[in-house]
């Protein structure tokens, strides 16, 4: 490589990762798209989760964007060394609250919901029946529980001292739901953790789309998800340091390229990764519902070569099109825009139209949303999965837009 191309990639990689942009942004809209399908009963099995055991593309998505915010966490750990422990404390603290509250004001929004007597107060704790209630724990109260211990454990400890630490809470985990769980302890109905989650959140306050209270994002299962988020940081260090740190295993041997290092020690810790966690799932099988170790290990894996792959696509072949500026907006809002794909859909539910006259007389009606996939997408020919797959991508769009409008006028929501 010429001189003048060794010091334009150095000054590439040293001002910013443009491809951090773009993962983080693609986490996003894939989690977007997930979590808004036409219909929840028509799906394409790559956009479905595994029903327990297993893992689809879709159970990919949540563990890239918990990597991606450890990525973020390696740019911002360092300053806040500098800055002195009160600052951090103080951020993190604060971030930590923020994102909790924001996540249970979408479990809880709109706040009123259609009754009999017409719109009334969604009430913590149903006065009907005490077993239904506003939903404690969520995607974003989990990275807000992840990110505030891997903070912690990235500001006060160095890399190699983290990866023992990590490979202490995932064997740690393992014990916890082998010798406290019943029957089969990686079942629905043998994971120890609902237990405790029943004790400390209270049934009400659980999810129930299993069929019986179980918190896929309760409290024991957010336990290895710290690590899922402080191997973002490691690998997120190695890639700013340009593979110049001291925790990894082995030496790469030095190169004239000075992407060299850098991306073969991302595939192959990823590709080592890869192998070791499917080798657990022999034992401890991969399973997002519980979020077991050996999945953290095999998503992290696929999340790292992801990582490298986009580096050496985007940085070193210095490739940027539509198809990467349209997953960078989405990385420069992530929080903003995945909440509003929250929001948007519960707050126009509150807008009834009519749809005909039920069985009884009663009349009967539908949401903005609904009447578009009704009537629009539904009616697209083919299974009807595709009609559901386009309402996703429509969907998408939408919330394109908007982050396109708010990068056009600089306008980015940080918490």
């Amino acid at each position: 490589m010429k001189n003048s191309n060794f010091v334009q990639y150095a000054i590439i990689m040293k001002q910013r990762y443009y491809s951090l942009d773009v993962f983080r942004g693609a986490t996003v809209a894939l989690m977007i798209m997930v979590n808004n399908p036409g219909t929840w009963s028509s799906m394409f099995a790559p956009l479905k989760h595994a029903p327990w055991h297993g893992c689809t593309p879709t159970d990919l998505v949540f563990p890239f964007f918990l990597f991606a915010v450890g990525n973020a966490m390696s740019f911002v750990i360092p300053r806040m060394q500098d800055a002195g422990s009160a600052v951090f404390w103080k951020k993190v603290i604060k971030r930590t609250i923020l994102i909790f509250l924001i996540g249970l004001g979408l479990n809880w929004f709109p706040f009123v919901q259609w009754g009999d007597a017409g719109l009334q107060f969604r009430e913590w704790v149903s006065s009907v029946d005490p077993n239904k209630g506003v939903r404690i724990f969520g995607v974003l109260q989990r990275i807000a529980v992840a990110y505030f211990f891997a903070s912690v454990l990235a500001y006060y400890f160095k890399p190699r001292t983290l990866i023992y630490i990590s490979a202490f809470i995932l064997l740690g985990y393992w014990g916890l739901c082998a010798f406290l769980g019943t029957g089969d302890p990686y079942s629905l109905e043998g994971w120890f953790g609902t237990v405790y989650d029943k004790q400390i959140l209270g049934v009400a306050h659980m999810y129930k789309g299993e069929g019986v209270p179980f918190d896929p994002e309760g409290l024991l299962s957010t336990i290895p998800v710290i690590v899922q988020v402080v191997f973002g940081y490691l690998a997120g260090t190695f890639i700013k340091n340009q593979g110049q740190v001291d925790w990894l295993w082995t030496k790469v041997p030095q190169s004239k390229e000075p992407h060299f290092k850098l991306l073969s020690g991302l595939f192959v810790t990823g590709f080592i990764l890869v192998v070791l966690g499917w080798t657990w799932s022999l034992g401890f099988p991969i399973n997002k519902k519980i979020w077991s170790s050996s999945y953290v290990l095999y998503t992290t894996g696929l999340g790292i070569m992801t990582i490298g792959g986009m580096i050496w696509y985007i940085e070193v072949q210095g490739v940027k099109n539509k198809f990467t500026q349209f997953f960078d907006v989405f990385g420069k809002n992530p929080l903003f825009i995945f909440v509003l794909s929250g929001l948007l859909p519960k707050a126009t539910a509150l807008i009834r139209i009519p749809n005909g006259v039920g069985q009884n007389g009663e009349a009967l009606f539908t949401t903005p949303f609904a009447w578009f996939y009704k009537n629009v997408c539904a009616q697209i020919p083919g299974p009807t999965e595709l009609g559901s797959f386009v309402y996703s991508l429509c969907f998408l769009v939408i919330m394109w837009m908007i982050c396109y409008w708010l990068d056009q006028k600089k306008i980015y929501v940080k918490v």
